[in-house]
Formats: structure tokens, sequence, C-alpha cells
């Protein structure tokens, strides 16, 4: 029984260990963005990184989720005979959840992975410490131009989403089910407002900040050489794709309020 308990606050412990460091990190990380002097090479090179070479996973992903969307939503709408409302729900689920979680989703893997890997390498190669004895704070020079970078380039990445599941539904409730062409396009923006596309890309901000936050800061603290290295983007991917997760659900219902 005392080996239970043993273990229990152990892991307890580890846990809460794990969120403050996370917590300081973080801090660390918001607090030195307005800091110069800024690295405009770098910050360009993130946005490359995280943007530019990440436009084919996202139109693909985004035609292929839409388009299965559509296929479910007029099989499920023709029990009813009510077809017509399949283009409306189309767009509705598009902008405020397919579009930014996806996309986000999608992002941790490709995007919180390779900053959990480069930064683990730099840390068991002792670069950061090398760069900490330049007097160089390794906060500021890796971890600001990836969030920023991240920052800006989700809410863009987001609007291709929505763009290409436009045509994502279009070719299933068009071409397949025999919508017209007018319809569609009129019924898919019938839902759709300002308040909508403000939530898509707030969510896509939050989701930038949770996949920079938790990719850096396990690359940073990596640490048995090359086993390490090895766990640190599996661990961001899992952590970094629990909480775009639940700050979906959370921000929904905050913002639909």
């Amino acid at each position: 029984m005392f080996k239970t308990i043993d273990l229990l606050g152990e892991t307890l412990l580890g846990f809460f260990s794990q969120v403050g460091d996370f917590a300081v990190v973080s801090g660390r990380t918001l607090a030195a963005i307005p800091r110069r002097p800024w690295d405009f090479e770098n910050l360009i090179r993130q946005f490359a990184a995280v943007g530019v070479n990440s436009i084919p996973v996202v139109v693909l992903t985004g035609l292929a989720v839409s388009a299965v969307f559509a296929v479910q939503l007029a099989f499920g709408f023709k029990q009813f005979q009510a077809q017509g409302l399949a283009s409306s729900v189309e767009g509705l689920a598009v902008v405020r959840e397919l579009a930014p979680v996806i996309t986000g989703l999608m992002m941790s893997g490709r995007v919180g992975s390779a900053m959990a890997a480069e930064l683990g390498t730099m840390q068991v190669t002792e670069q950061i410490d090398a760069l900490e004895c330049l007097a160089t704070d390794p906060i500021h020079y890796l971890f600001v131009p990836r969030l920023l970078a991240c920052l800006v380039m989700l809410p863009l990445l987001t609007g291709i989403a929505i763009y290409v599941g436009y045509w994502g539904g279009y070719l299933i409730l068009v071409n397949v089910e025999g919508q017209s062409a007018y319809t569609f396009a009129h019924e898919f923006y019938k839902l759709i407002g300002i308040r909508d596309l403000r939530i898509a890309l707030t969510k896509a901000m939050v989701f930038g900040l949770i996949i920079a936050l938790v990719g850096c800061w396990r690359g940073y603290r990596t640490r048995g050489g090359a086993e390490g290295v090895g766990n640190a983007p599996t661990s961001s991917v899992v952590t970094s794709s629990l909480w775009i997760l639940v700050a979906d659900f959370f921000l929904t219902k905050l913002m639909l309020v």
C-alpha cells in the first residue's frame, strides 16, 4: 500500500514540477518578445519553415477532411430528405472547427516535432550551452522567432484550409451529389459571419502558441543523448495535440456564449 502511495506521490510531484517548469519557460518566452535585438533573418527563416513549407500538408488534409465530412453530411441528411442543409452545415463546420483544429493538429505533428527535435539536438550537443557562454539568451534567440512564426502563420494557414475546405465540399456535394454550384456557394456561406471567422482565427493563434511553446520547451529540456532526442518530438506531438483539443473545447464554449 505504501509503495502505491509513494508511486502516486512521485507521479504527482513530477507532473506539477513539469507544469511549473513549462509555465516558467513560457513566461520567459513571452517576456522576451519585445526585447531587442531582433534577429529578422532567423524570423523570416522560421516563417518559411512554419508557413510556406506547410502549405501542401494543409491543402491536402483540408481537402480530404472537408470532402469526407461532406460525404457524411450528404448521407445523413438524405435520411431526412434535407439535402439542402448539407452545404450550410459544411460551411459552418469547416470555418469554426475543421479548418483550425485540423490545421493545428497537423502543425503539431509537422512543426512542433521539428522544433523539439532541433532544439533537443542542440541541447544534447551542448550548442545551447555555447550560446549561454556567448552571453546570448537561448530563450530569446531560439524560442521567440519560432513563437512569432506560429502566431502569424497558423491563422494564415487556417485561412487557406477554409478556402480549400470550400472546394472539398464542392467536389462532393456538387460533382457527386448533384447539387447546383450556385446553391452550394449560397448555402455554404449562409450561416457564416464575421464572428465565425474571428473564432477560427483566434483558435488558430492559440493553437500556434501551444505548438511553439510545447515544442520548444520539450526540446529545451531534452536529456539522455540520442534516446532523449528521439523522445522529445513524440512527447511534443502528444502533449500539444492533447492541449489543442482541450483548448478547442474551452474556446468554443467561451466564444459561443
